[in-house]
């Protein structure tokens, strides 16, 4: 039961929708329309769709899945890392750290238009900044296969304190992040372009497929493998092997294996895959550089986009503890990490068919009701949940197994939560779609998920910063303190072992539910009061022709 969300999944589904809406407002032209004034171009809409024809462009829907699903990769392999340094004796502050190598696809909007602006006209717009951003992601995993055991060190013994090298790791794995999301904006724009018009739809589904496909392997699949229990009991027991200390893959040959295949299949794509211009087809605006970002703050001055700024920065703070530390608390009592990723294999399913479900409720003129109603509902099952690691313990068995019926609850428990937090995220993207002026295509919506993203980021580095001061902890031996470091390694080198008598956790679960509580009664009659406000209220002042004046030929 993996608690903690995958990295860049808000942004990742936002991005398909941002496709979505992109694709449903730009219009259909012929060439006599091209010579249509700027005021004209900005306010046609299509009202004619092609039907897709998958057939028509098969070879470039598995480029583009296989071009996502090394996205994921990274991703999946950053979420494995708070898991396997838990285990290596991490502190809450070390995991805070380590989570700043999320925030990347939290902050893409700063960089996405100088990748959209600037590259080589001859190389190719997309591939100007995918081929250097892959070979670079490629050679960052092969380089650090020959030092990721050394960085992360032995795992705290009673002798030693020893913890991995939490700052070099962070920055390792944030520069994979931030690779990473500047790849994902070269392939969101690079699908428009490289599907038809009538096909531009399956941009979202290759997006959502193949990051999921990438994230699962790098998570999941490489959890399971890597961990020497899995590989004993469902692979050399049944198959009468020899039963080793290892599993059947190492985080090293992990890496170098992903590393040889970005650097190959980049290749493959600089060589073979060519890149067709879009500029010249669109009939949206084209803004430069300096004009896009004065865009972006014109759209934040309006008091509508800055009331709903405070929303989604502030919303996660209810969520934060049960989102943030749930997964780790439940391996510090005993539950395996690879254990824990597979209890997320039965939720997939779900994952993928909520969305589908739940958007027949958030079509409508008030998307946002589904959102203030799930909302109480989410905070009370991150109680159940914080319930259920308290009794964690009595589950276990006298070998420090869980009964199966226990793993059952946990899936059960958590398949709860996703149903409410996928009510809140959809109909929440409904609303942006909604309220997206189309004149600025996707970069309106774009800034309001990266606000939303920005949202979760900060709330969960600042809840595992804080579970450091609200942890106290005694040693074994009796009256000893374990307030500090030194203090910590003392009981070891005496022999005991330093244990919590007040946990965070608990704690912080109980300060961030009424935070949550609190918050709900704050901002709920500004949640109706932005629903209802007129389309007018949320587009930037101005006429159109003074959105030509910015528009620009790139």
């Amino acid at each position: 039961m993996a608690v903690r969300y995958r990295p860049g999944k808000e942004e990742s589904d936002s991005n398909s929708l941002i496709e979505e809406n992109d694709t449903s407002e730009k219009p259909v032209s012929s060439s006599s329309e091209s010579s249509e004034s700027g005021d004209e171009m900005l306010n046609t809409h299509s009202t004619v769709v092609k039907r897709s024809n998958w057939k028509k462009d098969q070879w470039n829907i598995v480029v583009l899945l296989f071009l996502y699903l090394l996205q994921g990769i990274p991703l999946g392999m950053a979420a494995s890392i708070p898991l396997i340094i838990q285990s290596y004796g991490a502190s809450w502050s070390q995991q805070a750290t380590f989570s700043f190598a999320f925030w990347p696809f939290s902050l893409k909007l700063l960089w996405a238009p100088i990748v959209d602006a600037l590259y080589l006209k001859r190389f190719g717009r997309r591939k100007s900044w995918l081929i250097p951003i892959q070979y670079s992601i490629g050679i960052v995993m092969i380089i650090l296969s020959y030092y990721i055991n050394d960085i992360l060190l032995e795992p705290a013994s009673a002798t030693t304190n020893q913890h991995p090298h939490i700052l070099f790791l962070t920055s390792i794995f944030f520069g994979l992040s931030f690779l990473a999301a500047t790849q994902d904006i070269c392939v969101d724009g690079w699908a428009l372009s490289m599907l038809s018009r009538e096909n531009v739809g399956w941009a979202s589904t290759c997006n959502s497929v193949g990051q999921t496909a990438g994230y699962f392997l790098g998570n999941v699949v490489f959890l399971a493998l890597e961990s020497k229990d899995f590989a004993n009991r469902y692979v050399r027991q049944p198959l009468q092997m020899e039963l080793q200390s290892t599993g059947l893959i190492t985080l090293p040959g992990f890496l170098t294996f992903w590393g040889v295949v970005f650097a190959i299949s980049t290749t493959f794509i600089a060589l073979f895959k060519h890149e067709t211009d879009e500029t010249n087809d669109s009939n949206e605006p084209h803004f430069g550089l300096i004009d896009t970002y004065k865009i972006l703050l014109r759209v934040l001055r309006l008091p509508a986009v800055r009331s709903m700024a405070i929303v989604l920065l502030t919303i996660k703070i209810g969520f934060a503890a049960v989102d943030s530390m749930t997964g780790l608390e439940l391996i510090e009592r005993g539950v395996r990490k690879d254990t824990l990723a597979l209890l997320a294999i039965p939720l997939i399913p779900l994952e993928i068919f909520l969305p589908f479900l739940i958007s027949r409720y958030t079509t409508g003129a008030e998307p946002l009701n589904l959102f203030v109603k799930s909302h109480p509902f989410r905070l009370l099952i991150g109680v159940v949940l914080a319930i259920y690691v308290a009794l964690t313990p009595s589950f276990q068995n006298y070998d420090r197994s869980f009964p199966w019926y226990y793993y059952a609850l946990g899936v059960f428990l958590y398949g709860i939560q996703q149903v409410f937090m996928y009510n809140m995220f959809v109909s929440q993207m409904a609303f942006f779609a909604k309220v997206s002026d189309p004149k600025i295509g996707g970069t309106y919506m774009t800034l309001l998920n990266t606000l939303s993203n920005l949202g979760s980021s900060w709330v969960s580095t600042g809840v595992l910063y804080s579970a450091d001061f609200l942890t106290w902890k005694t040693c074994s031996l009796g009256d000893g303190k374990c307030s500090t470091p030194a203090e910590e390694k003392n009981c070891g080198m005496l022999g005991g072992a330093c244990r919590p008598y007040v946990d965070a956790y608990y704690i912080e679960v109980i300060i961030s539910t009424t935070i949550g509580i609190i918050w709900l009664i704050w901002k709920y009659r500004t949640i109706i009061r932005l629903q209802n406000l007129p389309i007018s209220a949320w587009q930037v002042r101005g006429d159109n022709q003074k959105y030509k004046t910015l528009a620009t030929d790139e």
